[in-house]
């Protein structure tokens, strides 16, 4: 088992038509203004940005997105990742009730060094940090689409 490999899986059930939700999660760049612990989004170019990222633990992770597929119709956002973490992330949004469901999946290795030396024993920890991170990108986004 390689370590340093994570998949992860969330689900959020959102109070917002697919459309709205998906067009939320397009703008990477107001993340921060929503998502506490998404601390900076500078794009690059049209198809790239560089993030940095901090959750309850005390590091930061940064790495380039690079979009992979943008599907409003499909409700799918996709990016491939380099930097302190390498691989791919992708939203899937779809209709449930009177709102909506996003589903997100993510495929990494880890390449900060630090990170790296405690893989075995931080695990656990690292995970945990991650599900801590992706509650309050929820509870975030829910009170974003209620102001909006």
């Amino acid at each position: 088992m390689d370590w340093t490999r994570y998949r992860f899986r969330s689900r959020w059930t959102l109070p917002a038509p697919p459309s709205v939700v998906y067009d939320a999660l397009e703008r990477a760049e107001d993340y921060p203004r929503w998502w506490r612990q998404v601390r900076e989004v500078n794009r690059i170019d049209d198809a790239s940005g560089a993030i940095r990222i901090r959750s309850l633990l005390p590091y930061d992770m940064t790495f380039t997105a690079r979009e992979v597929r943008r599907d409003p119709a499909a409700g799918v956002l996709e990016i491939a990742m380099s930097g302190d973490i390498e691989g791919w992330a992708r939203w899937t949004i779809t209709a449930t009730g009177a709102g909506s469901l996003a589903r997100y999946e993510q495929v990494v290795t880890v390449n900060k060094p630090l990170l790296r030396r405690f893989a075995v024993p931080g695990r656990p920890v690292f995970r945990a940090n991650h599900w801590l991170m992706m509650r309050a990108g929820r509870r975030g986004l829910v009170g974003h689409l209620e102001a909006v």
